[in-house]
């Protein structure tokens, strides 16, 4: 069916897991997407949109004490 994961200009993108039957309802979606910070892309197949987003892990932090 669709694919859970797309590459776009090198990019890992995951798909949100819904497929949009208007591309007025995928492009509302997009926007609280990137209000989150989200990057987006949308795409269309068989006649139903797709929205695919990731987002840039910007700091890692790390829980318990350090190795001894």
């Amino acid at each position: 069916m669709y694919q859970n994961v797309k590459i776009f200009d090198g990019r890992k993108f995951m798909w949100d897991g819904k497929p949009y039957d208007g591309k007025e309802e995928a492009e509302e979606v997009i926007s609280g997407y990137e209000k989150e910070g989200f990057e987006t892309r949308m795409l269309e197949e068989e006649g139903k949109y797709l929205v695919y987003s990731r987002r840039e892990v910007k700091e890692v932090v790390a829980e318990g004490q350090p190795p001894v």
